[in-house]
Protein backbone atom coordinates (compact mmCIF):
# COMPACT_ATOMS: atom_id res chain seq x y z
CA UNK A 1 0.00 0.00 0.00
CA UNK A 2 1.09 3.53 -0.78
CA UNK A 3 1.37 6.76 1.33
CA UNK A 4 -1.07 8.13 -0.57
CA UNK A 5 -4.09 4.90 0.20
CA UNK A 6 -2.94 4.99 3.73
CA UNK A 7 -3.74 8.24 3.99
CA UNK A 8 -7.10 7.98 2.07
CA UNK A 9 -8.34 4.74 4.26
CA UNK A 10 -7.63 6.66 7.27
CA UNK A 11 -9.31 9.51 6.40
CA UNK A 12 -12.30 7.66 5.24
CA UNK A 13 -12.21 6.03 8.68
CA UNK A 14 -12.50 9.17 9.97
CA UNK A 15 -16.05 10.03 8.46
CA UNK A 16 -15.87 13.64 7.63
CA UNK A 17 -13.19 15.88 5.67
CA UNK A 18 -10.29 16.02 7.82
CA UNK A 19 -8.82 19.31 8.62
CA UNK A 20 -5.59 20.70 7.60
CA UNK A 21 -4.16 20.02 10.38
CA UNK A 22 -5.54 16.20 10.32
CA UNK A 23 -4.70 16.02 7.13
CA UNK A 24 -0.73 16.98 7.87
CA UNK A 25 -1.25 14.45 11.08
CA UNK A 26 -1.78 11.50 8.89
CA UNK A 27 0.47 12.54 6.52
CA UNK A 28 3.38 12.35 9.35
CA UNK A 29 1.56 9.33 10.80
CA UNK A 30 2.17 7.57 7.39
CA UNK A 31 5.86 8.75 6.47
CA UNK A 32 6.58 7.05 10.44
CA UNK A 33 5.22 4.11 9.12
CA UNK A 34 7.01 3.58 6.41
CA UNK A 35 10.40 5.23 7.60
CA UNK A 36 13.00 1.96 7.73
CA UNK A 37 15.10 2.76 10.77
CA UNK A 38 13.75 1.15 13.61
CA UNK A 39 14.33 3.64 16.18
CA UNK A 40 11.20 6.10 15.12
CA UNK A 41 8.97 7.76 17.41
CA UNK A 42 5.74 9.60 16.52
CA UNK A 43 4.24 12.44 18.25
CA UNK A 44 0.95 13.65 18.16
CA UNK A 45 -0.13 16.67 20.11
CA UNK A 46 -3.56 18.26 20.24
CA UNK A 47 -5.79 20.02 22.46
CA UNK A 48 -8.98 19.84 23.14
CA UNK A 49 -11.44 19.74 20.13
CA UNK A 50 -9.28 19.23 17.34
CA UNK A 51 -10.04 15.49 16.95
CA UNK A 52 -6.89 14.10 18.45
CA UNK A 53 -9.63 11.04 19.44
CA UNK A 54 -11.15 10.74 16.07
CA UNK A 55 -8.09 10.65 14.49
CA UNK A 56 -6.61 8.64 16.90
CA UNK A 57 -9.80 5.99 16.73
CA UNK A 58 -9.81 6.05 12.94
CA UNK A 59 -5.62 5.42 13.02
CA UNK A 60 -6.47 1.98 14.97
CA UNK A 61 -9.47 1.21 13.06
CA UNK A 62 -7.02 0.99 9.95
CA UNK A 63 -3.99 -0.30 10.77
CA UNK A 64 -6.24 -3.13 12.72
CA UNK A 65 -7.98 -3.77 9.16
CA UNK A 66 -4.22 -4.19 7.42
CA UNK A 67 -3.80 -6.24 10.35
CA UNK A 68 -0.80 -4.38 12.10
CA UNK A 69 -0.04 -5.82 15.25
CA UNK A 70 -0.89 -3.00 17.96
CA UNK A 71 -0.55 -2.49 21.84
CA UNK A 72 -2.50 0.60 23.32
CA UNK A 73 -1.84 1.82 26.93
CA UNK A 74 -2.61 5.07 28.96
CA UNK A 75 -0.37 6.23 31.77
CA UNK A 76 -3.98 5.05 34.31
CA UNK A 77 -6.47 3.28 34.50
CA UNK A 78 -8.91 5.49 33.78
CA UNK A 79 -7.18 6.77 30.62
CA UNK A 80 -6.90 3.25 29.55
CA UNK A 81 -10.63 2.49 29.66
CA UNK A 82 -11.30 5.96 28.03
CA UNK A 83 -8.58 4.85 25.32
CA UNK A 84 -10.69 1.69 25.09
CA UNK A 85 -14.18 3.04 24.50
CA UNK A 86 -13.11 5.14 21.47
CA UNK A 87 -10.71 3.27 20.05
CA UNK A 88 -12.68 -0.40 20.06
CA UNK A 89 -9.34 -2.17 20.93
CA UNK A 90 -8.34 -3.53 24.78
CA UNK A 91 -6.13 -0.59 26.37
CA UNK A 92 -3.59 -1.24 29.25
CA UNK A 93 -1.95 0.89 31.84
CA UNK A 94 1.45 1.60 31.16
CA UNK A 95 2.76 -0.31 34.44
CA UNK A 96 0.96 -2.91 34.29
CA UNK A 97 2.14 -3.92 30.53
CA UNK A 98 6.53 -3.28 30.72
CA UNK A 99 6.55 -4.36 34.31
CA UNK A 100 6.98 -7.64 35.90
CA UNK A 101 6.85 -8.65 39.62
CA UNK A 102 10.18 -10.05 41.30
CA UNK A 103 9.08 -13.39 42.71
CA UNK A 104 8.66 -13.75 46.51
CA UNK A 105 12.24 -15.73 46.65
CA UNK A 106 14.02 -12.76 44.74
CA UNK A 107 11.76 -10.10 47.14
CA UNK A 108 8.56 -9.62 46.16
CA UNK A 109 7.00 -5.99 46.29
CA UNK A 110 9.48 -4.76 43.37
CA UNK A 111 8.63 -4.72 39.78
CA UNK A 112 11.62 -4.82 37.40
CA UNK A 113 11.05 -4.10 33.62
CA UNK A 114 9.58 -7.04 31.72
CA UNK A 115 11.09 -8.06 28.08
CA UNK A 116 9.42 -6.92 25.18
CA UNK A 117 8.50 -10.32 23.49
CA UNK A 118 6.53 -8.05 20.68
CA UNK A 119 7.60 -8.39 17.25
CA UNK A 120 6.20 -5.99 14.44
CA UNK A 121 4.46 -3.77 16.82
CA UNK A 122 3.18 -0.45 17.47
CA UNK A 123 2.88 0.67 20.79
CA UNK A 124 0.27 3.39 21.06
CA UNK A 125 -0.14 5.88 24.17
CA UNK A 126 -2.67 8.33 24.73
CA UNK A 127 -2.60 10.89 27.40
CA UNK A 128 1.25 10.85 27.00
CA UNK A 129 1.68 14.64 29.09
CA UNK A 130 0.99 12.19 32.24
CA UNK A 131 3.95 10.16 31.84
CA UNK A 132 7.21 11.12 34.37
CA UNK A 133 10.84 10.58 34.10
CA UNK A 134 11.96 12.45 37.52
CA UNK A 135 11.90 9.58 39.99
CA UNK A 136 10.25 11.16 43.11
CA UNK A 137 12.01 9.25 45.87
CA UNK A 138 12.87 5.36 46.06
CA UNK A 139 10.36 3.90 43.12
CA UNK A 140 9.93 0.05 42.98
CA UNK A 141 9.46 0.08 39.70
CA UNK A 142 11.87 -0.26 37.12
CA UNK A 143 14.55 2.55 37.20
CA UNK A 144 12.17 4.88 38.76
CA UNK A 145 11.83 7.02 35.64
CA UNK A 146 8.55 5.73 33.36
CA UNK A 147 9.86 7.42 29.92
CA UNK A 148 13.04 5.70 30.24
CA UNK A 149 11.41 2.41 31.53
CA UNK A 150 8.67 2.68 28.41
CA UNK A 151 11.49 3.69 25.95
CA UNK A 152 13.63 1.01 26.59
CA UNK A 153 11.14 -1.23 26.62
CA UNK A 154 9.59 -0.71 22.98
CA UNK A 155 12.89 -0.60 21.45
CA UNK A 156 13.99 -4.11 23.06
CA UNK A 157 11.39 -5.62 21.03
CA UNK A 158 12.58 -6.81 17.78
CA UNK A 159 11.13 -4.46 14.85
CA UNK A 160 8.95 -2.58 17.59
CA UNK A 161 8.21 1.41 17.64
CA UNK A 162 6.21 4.09 19.93
CA UNK A 163 3.47 6.75 19.08
CA UNK A 164 2.75 9.32 21.66
CA UNK A 165 -0.22 11.46 21.75
CA UNK A 166 -0.99 13.82 24.31
CA UNK A 167 -1.90 17.34 24.93
CA UNK A 168 1.38 19.80 26.23
CA UNK A 169 -1.51 22.43 27.88
CA UNK A 170 -2.35 19.84 30.29
CA UNK A 171 -0.94 19.72 33.93
CA UNK A 172 3.05 17.77 33.33
CA UNK A 173 4.06 15.65 35.52
CA UNK A 174 4.49 16.64 39.58
CA UNK A 175 7.48 18.02 39.97
CA UNK A 176 8.30 18.93 35.71
CA UNK A 177 7.97 21.71 34.05
CA UNK A 178 6.68 20.35 30.71
CA UNK A 179 5.83 16.86 29.75
CA UNK A 180 8.89 14.67 28.54
CA UNK A 181 7.22 12.25 26.17
CA UNK A 182 5.93 15.22 24.03
CA UNK A 183 9.01 16.98 24.20
CA UNK A 184 10.85 16.37 20.78
CA UNK A 185 14.23 17.35 22.00
CA UNK A 186 13.58 14.98 24.93
CA UNK A 187 13.06 12.15 22.70
CA UNK A 188 15.69 12.95 19.81
CA UNK A 189 18.28 12.40 23.47
CA UNK A 190 17.45 8.56 23.21
CA UNK A 191 18.74 8.35 19.79
CA UNK A 192 15.24 8.39 18.05
CA UNK A 193 14.23 10.00 14.78
CA UNK A 194 11.28 11.62 15.69
CA UNK A 195 8.06 12.60 13.46
CA UNK A 196 5.62 15.00 15.19
CA UNK A 197 2.58 16.70 13.93
CA UNK A 198 0.31 19.30 15.68
CA UNK A 199 -3.61 19.94 15.82
CA UNK A 200 -4.12 23.18 16.86
CA UNK A 201 -7.52 24.01 14.84
CA UNK A 202 -10.57 23.57 17.12
CA UNK A 203 -13.14 21.68 15.28
CA UNK A 204 -15.76 19.83 18.04
CA UNK A 205 -18.37 22.04 18.36
CA UNK A 206 -16.23 25.23 18.17
CA UNK A 207 -19.07 27.56 17.66
CA UNK A 208 -21.33 26.22 20.57
CA UNK A 209 -19.39 24.69 22.95
CA UNK A 210 -18.28 27.10 25.94
CA UNK A 211 -16.46 24.48 27.06
CA UNK A 212 -14.27 24.37 24.38
CA UNK A 213 -14.49 28.15 23.24
CA UNK A 214 -13.04 29.08 26.85
CA UNK A 215 -10.37 26.03 27.43
CA UNK A 216 -9.39 26.81 23.81
CA UNK A 217 -8.84 30.92 24.69
CA UNK A 218 -6.99 29.46 28.47
CA UNK A 219 -4.61 27.52 26.43
CA UNK A 220 -3.51 30.57 24.07
CA UNK A 221 -2.43 31.83 27.41
CA UNK A 222 0.06 29.35 27.42
CA UNK A 223 0.99 29.02 23.61
CA UNK A 224 1.60 32.89 23.56
CA UNK A 225 3.04 33.36 26.79
CA UNK A 226 0.49 36.42 27.36
CA UNK A 227 -0.54 35.97 31.10
CA UNK A 228 -0.95 39.81 31.89
CA UNK A 229 -4.40 39.05 34.08
CA UNK A 230 -6.61 36.20 34.69
CA UNK A 231 -8.35 34.48 31.86
CA UNK A 232 -12.35 35.85 31.88
CA UNK A 233 -14.71 33.35 31.22
CA UNK A 234 -17.52 33.53 28.74
CA UNK A 235 -20.64 32.49 29.48
CA UNK A 236 -22.94 34.49 27.44
CA UNK A 237 -24.01 32.38 24.88
CA UNK A 238 -23.17 29.47 26.22
CA UNK A 239 -25.23 26.86 27.97
CA UNK A 240 -22.60 24.12 29.00
CA UNK A 241 -20.99 26.51 31.19
CA UNK A 242 -22.55 28.51 34.43
CA UNK A 243 -21.52 29.93 38.05
CA UNK A 244 -22.63 28.39 40.70
CA UNK A 245 -22.90 30.39 44.18
CA UNK A 246 -21.86 28.82 47.36
CA UNK A 247 -25.62 28.60 48.34
CA UNK A 248 -26.57 26.96 45.37
CA UNK A 249 -23.85 24.19 45.15
CA UNK A 250 -25.58 21.63 47.30
CA UNK A 251 -28.97 21.88 45.23
CA UNK A 252 -26.98 21.98 41.92
CA UNK A 253 -24.74 18.85 43.02
CA UNK A 254 -27.94 16.92 43.86
CA UNK A 255 -29.54 17.62 40.76
CA UNK A 256 -26.37 16.59 38.88
CA UNK A 257 -26.52 13.37 40.32
CA UNK A 258 -29.97 13.28 40.00
CA UNK A 259 -29.56 13.53 35.95
CA UNK A 260 -26.03 12.03 35.15
CA UNK A 261 -25.14 10.01 38.52
CA UNK A 262 -22.94 10.15 41.16
CA UNK A 263 -19.97 8.04 39.17
CA UNK A 264 -20.55 10.66 36.19
CA UNK A 265 -19.74 13.92 38.48
CA UNK A 266 -16.85 15.25 39.70
CA UNK A 267 -15.72 18.05 41.68
CA UNK A 268 -12.41 19.53 40.68
CA UNK A 269 -10.34 21.28 43.59
CA UNK A 270 -6.63 22.57 43.94
CA UNK A 271 -5.78 21.61 47.27
CA UNK A 272 -6.28 17.99 49.32
CA UNK A 273 -7.33 20.26 51.93
CA UNK A 274 -10.34 21.65 49.91
CA UNK A 275 -11.06 17.87 48.28
CA UNK A 276 -11.63 16.81 52.03
CA UNK A 277 -13.77 19.69 53.12
CA UNK A 278 -15.98 18.91 49.71
CA UNK A 279 -15.52 15.14 50.42
CA UNK A 280 -17.07 15.21 53.92
CA UNK A 281 -19.91 17.77 53.23
CA UNK A 282 -21.08 15.84 50.16
CA UNK A 283 -21.14 12.59 52.43
CA UNK A 284 -23.37 14.34 54.94
CA UNK A 285 -25.53 16.60 53.23
CA UNK A 286 -26.21 15.12 50.31
CA UNK A 287 -25.88 11.50 50.48
CA UNK A 288 -26.66 11.41 54.34
CA UNK A 289 -23.62 9.23 54.93
CA UNK A 290 -22.17 11.37 57.43
CA UNK A 291 -22.20 9.33 60.51
CA UNK A 292 -20.38 6.13 58.87
CA UNK A 293 -16.97 6.74 58.40
CA UNK A 294 -17.30 4.27 55.74
CA UNK A 295 -20.39 2.77 53.58
CA UNK A 296 -21.17 0.74 51.34
CA UNK A 297 -22.17 2.90 47.70
CA UNK A 298 -19.41 5.09 48.65
CA UNK A 299 -16.87 6.39 45.96
CA UNK A 300 -13.03 5.82 46.48
CA UNK A 301 -9.84 6.73 45.65
CA UNK A 302 -6.81 4.51 46.36
CA UNK A 303 -4.06 7.43 47.08
CA UNK A 304 -1.11 5.14 47.40
CA UNK A 305 0.32 1.98 45.48
CA UNK A 306 -0.91 -0.98 46.80
CA UNK A 307 1.23 -4.10 46.05
CA UNK A 308 -0.36 -7.96 45.64
CA UNK A 309 1.20 -11.05 46.43
CA UNK A 310 2.57 -12.86 43.42
CA UNK A 311 0.42 -15.38 41.85
CA UNK A 312 2.21 -18.17 42.99
CA UNK A 313 1.13 -16.88 46.32
CA UNK A 314 -2.85 -15.77 45.54
CA UNK A 315 -3.57 -19.30 43.63
CA UNK A 316 -6.17 -19.31 41.15
CA UNK A 317 -8.56 -16.45 42.49
CA UNK A 318 -5.88 -13.80 42.14
CA UNK A 319 -7.12 -10.45 40.87
CA UNK A 320 -6.54 -9.65 37.40
CA UNK A 321 -3.53 -6.84 38.22
CA UNK A 322 -0.28 -7.29 40.48
CA UNK A 323 -0.62 -4.08 42.07
CA UNK A 324 -3.44 -1.59 42.85
CA UNK A 325 -2.22 1.96 41.35
CA UNK A 326 -2.01 5.26 43.09
CA UNK A 327 -5.31 7.03 41.16
CA UNK A 328 -7.55 4.07 40.99
CA UNK A 329 -11.14 4.21 41.85
CA UNK A 330 -13.27 2.07 42.89
CA UNK A 331 -16.90 1.68 45.15
CA UNK A 332 -17.73 0.05 48.21
CA UNK A 333 -19.57 -3.09 47.91
CA UNK A 334 -19.62 -3.66 51.63
CA UNK A 335 -18.07 -2.76 54.83
CA UNK A 336 -17.27 -5.44 57.66
CA UNK A 337 -14.86 -5.32 61.23
CA UNK A 338 -14.22 -1.63 61.52
CA UNK A 339 -11.34 -1.75 64.39
CA UNK A 340 -8.87 -0.26 65.69
CA UNK A 341 -4.98 -1.45 65.55
CA UNK A 342 -1.83 0.25 66.27
CA UNK A 343 -3.38 3.83 66.90
CA UNK A 344 -5.25 3.89 63.47
CA UNK A 345 -8.21 2.52 62.45
CA UNK A 346 -9.22 0.02 59.99
CA UNK A 347 -11.99 -1.94 58.26
CA UNK A 348 -12.25 -5.25 56.00
CA UNK A 349 -14.08 -4.45 52.45
CA UNK A 350 -15.11 -5.79 49.03
CA UNK A 351 -14.40 -2.96 46.69
CA UNK A 352 -15.53 -2.70 43.44
CA UNK A 353 -13.21 -1.63 40.00
CA UNK A 354 -15.12 -0.33 37.06
CA UNK A 355 -11.79 0.47 35.27
CA UNK A 356 -10.62 -3.17 35.52
CA UNK A 357 -13.61 -5.70 33.87
CA UNK A 358 -15.55 -4.38 37.19
CA UNK A 359 -13.37 -7.02 39.66
CA UNK A 360 -14.44 -7.15 42.93
CA UNK A 361 -11.54 -7.26 45.47
CA UNK A 362 -11.42 -7.78 49.00
CA UNK A 363 -9.03 -5.94 51.37
CA UNK A 364 -8.05 -4.03 54.48
CA UNK A 365 -8.09 -0.11 54.60
CA UNK A 366 -6.60 2.23 56.35
CA UNK A 367 -9.64 4.32 57.58
CA UNK A 368 -7.19 7.41 58.71
CA UNK A 369 -6.31 8.22 55.67
CA UNK A 370 -10.07 9.72 54.45
CA UNK A 371 -9.34 12.84 56.44
CA UNK A 372 -6.06 13.97 56.05
CA UNK A 373 -5.58 16.93 54.55
CA UNK A 374 -1.99 14.98 53.40
CA UNK A 375 -1.83 13.29 49.85
CA UNK A 376 -2.56 9.80 51.75
CA UNK A 377 -1.67 9.30 55.52
CA UNK A 378 0.45 11.98 56.95
CA UNK A 379 4.37 11.35 57.49
CA UNK A 380 3.76 11.08 61.46
CA UNK A 381 1.05 8.17 61.02
CA UNK A 382 2.96 6.61 58.52
CA UNK A 383 5.95 6.13 60.72
CA UNK A 384 3.87 5.57 63.72
CA UNK A 385 2.51 2.15 62.05
CA UNK A 386 5.53 0.92 60.74
CA UNK A 387 6.90 1.26 63.60
CA UNK A 388 3.96 -0.43 65.69
CA UNK A 389 3.92 -3.01 62.82
CA UNK A 390 7.74 -3.91 62.92
CA UNK A 391 7.66 -4.42 67.07
CA UNK A 392 4.70 -6.99 66.04
CA UNK A 393 7.60 -8.76 64.79
CA UNK A 394 10.34 -8.47 67.10
CA UNK A 395 10.58 -12.15 68.27
CA UNK A 396 11.87 -12.56 64.45
CA UNK A 397 16.26 -12.46 65.10
CA UNK A 398 16.47 -12.46 61.31
CA UNK A 399 15.83 -8.85 59.67
CA UNK A 400 15.12 -10.48 56.47
CA UNK A 401 12.28 -12.31 57.84
CA UNK A 402 10.84 -9.24 59.75
CA UNK A 403 10.52 -7.22 56.55
CA UNK A 404 8.98 -10.44 54.69
CA UNK A 405 6.32 -10.47 57.73
CA UNK A 406 5.56 -7.03 57.32
CA UNK A 407 5.14 -7.11 53.55
CA UNK A 408 2.46 -9.92 54.15
CA UNK A 409 0.62 -7.93 57.63
CA UNK A 410 -3.04 -7.04 56.78
CA UNK A 411 -2.39 -3.59 58.62
CA UNK A 412 0.71 -2.74 57.23
CA UNK A 413 -0.42 -3.46 53.48
CA UNK A 414 -3.53 -1.96 54.42
CA UNK A 415 -5.18 0.12 51.34
CA UNK A 416 -5.04 4.29 51.97
CA UNK A 417 -8.04 5.68 50.31
CA UNK A 418 -9.74 8.63 49.80
CA UNK A 419 -13.33 9.74 48.99
CA UNK A 420 -13.66 10.50 45.34
CA UNK A 421 -16.64 12.86 44.96
CA UNK A 422 -14.03 15.77 45.00
CA UNK A 423 -10.52 15.38 43.60
CA UNK A 424 -7.45 17.44 42.69
CA UNK A 425 -6.93 17.65 39.24
CA UNK A 426 -4.06 16.02 38.81
CA UNK A 427 -6.28 13.14 40.17
CA UNK A 428 -8.74 14.22 37.72
CA UNK A 429 -6.14 14.03 34.62
CA UNK A 430 -7.12 11.44 32.11
CA UNK A 431 -10.59 11.18 33.20
CA UNK A 432 -13.43 13.07 31.55
CA UNK A 433 -17.19 13.44 33.85
CA UNK A 434 -20.51 14.28 32.20
CA UNK A 435 -20.72 17.19 34.72
CA UNK A 436 -17.55 18.42 36.53
CA UNK A 437 -17.43 21.30 39.08
CA UNK A 438 -14.35 23.74 39.30
CA UNK A 439 -13.39 24.98 42.85
CA UNK A 440 -10.15 27.27 42.19
CA UNK A 441 -10.55 29.02 45.74
CA UNK A 442 -9.09 32.33 46.42
CA UNK A 443 -7.65 34.11 43.17
CA UNK A 444 -5.67 37.26 42.53
CA UNK A 445 -3.87 38.88 39.44
CA UNK A 446 -0.44 38.34 41.35
CA UNK A 447 -1.14 34.78 41.98
CA UNK A 448 -1.16 33.99 37.99
CA UNK A 449 1.35 31.84 36.91
CA UNK A 450 1.66 29.39 34.31
CA UNK A 451 0.87 26.01 36.77
CA UNK A 452 -2.58 27.83 37.42
CA UNK A 453 -3.02 28.06 33.48
CA UNK A 454 -2.03 24.44 33.27
CA UNK A 455 -4.32 23.60 35.83
CA UNK A 456 -7.20 25.77 34.62
CA UNK A 457 -7.29 24.55 31.07
CA UNK A 458 -6.80 20.79 32.15
CA UNK A 459 -9.87 21.07 34.46
CA UNK A 460 -12.02 22.82 31.88
CA UNK A 461 -11.62 19.85 29.60
CA UNK A 462 -12.52 17.24 32.37
CA UNK A 463 -15.93 18.21 31.41
CA UNK A 464 -18.15 16.35 28.60
CA UNK A 465 -21.25 18.10 28.75
CA UNK A 466 -21.57 20.84 31.63
CA UNK A 467 -19.13 22.76 33.43
CA UNK A 468 -20.23 24.21 36.90
CA UNK A 469 -17.43 27.29 37.69
CA UNK A 470 -18.44 27.61 42.38
CA UNK A 471 -17.71 30.83 43.70
CA UNK A 472 -16.36 32.46 40.46
CA UNK A 473 -15.04 35.59 41.31
CA UNK A 474 -16.85 38.51 38.93
CA UNK A 475 -13.73 39.86 37.60
CA UNK A 476 -13.02 36.34 35.80
CA UNK A 477 -16.26 36.66 33.77
CA UNK A 478 -16.75 38.15 30.41
CA UNK A 479 -19.84 39.75 30.11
Amino acid sequence: MTIDEFISRVEQQMGFSPTADQHRAVTEIARFLAFRHDHAVMVMRGSAGTGKTTLTAALVRTLASLRQKMVLLAPTGRAAKVLSHYSGMAAFTIHRKIYRERSVAAGGGVFNLNDNLHADTLFVVDEASMIANEGLGESVFGTGCLLDDLITYVYGGRNCRLMLIGDTAQLPPVGEEESPALAAEVLQGYGLSVFQADLDEVVRQAGESGILYNATLIRTMITHDAMTQLPRIRLQGFADVSVVPGNELIEALSQSYQHVGVDDTIVVTRSNKTARIYNLGIRSTILDRGDDLLSSGDRLMIVKNHYLPPASVQGEDRPPFAFIANGDCCRVVKVRRQREMHGLNFADVWLHFPDYDNYEYQSTVVLDSLSTDAPALTREQSDQLYQRVLDDYADLPCKADRMAAMRQDPYFTALQIKFAYAVTCHKAQGGQWAHVYIDQGYMTDDMLTPDYIHWLYTAFTRARERLFLVNWREGQIQT
